[in-house]
């Protein structure tokens, strides 16, 4: 089984509350990066708020916690409801990664929106140290795994 596969099937499995943090670095490894983020969406607010972070440097945590739709990575993934990805964070100049993103020192980076039945329940974001070109599978994968998470918010 691969690990996308045991990720989807652990949270199939998870009786009461998710362990986000467990969920967070699972998929981190899965994809072989350092960092990452989990954001849900707050239907009241309609903003992303922070479930589980690896690797983000604590002062930028406050700028992190709420993300508005279409802002930052996560907020464009959102947005677009689809991937957002950049082959290295530092040498960005699209406007799309938040000045502050560069301070997280990573390069390769991902979000990918958590859909389900096109409804939007939050973004993964995972990042590697080094410049990185995400496969269109790898993508997909985060999609899957997103689409599960959606079912588990969903509930």
């Amino acid at each position: 089984m691969n690990k996308t596969a045991s990720i989807i099937e652990s949270i199939k499995e998870t009786k009461g509350e998710i362990n986000w943090q467990e969920l967070l670095e699972n998929i981190i490894s899965a994809f072989d990066c350092t960092t990452g983020t989990i954001h849900t969406l707050d239907k009241s607010t309609n903003f992303l708020m922070l479930k589980s972070q690896k690797g983000i440097p604590d002062f930028l945590l406050p700028k992190m916690s709420v993300i508005p739709i279409g802002k930052g990575m996560a907020g464009i993934a959102a947005e677009r409801k689809q991937p957002v990805e950049m082959c290295n964070l530092q040498t960005d100049s699209s406007g799309v990664a938040r000045p502050a993103a560069k301070e997280t020192k990573v390069e390769g980076s991902i979000a990918a929106p958590m859909l389900l039945d096109g409804e939007l329940y939050g973004t993964l974001g995972i990042a590697k140290p080094v410049p990185y070109d995400f496969t269109k599978e790898e993508s997909e994968a985060l999609l899957t795994i997103g689409e599960e998470i959606g079912k588990w918010l969903r509930g």
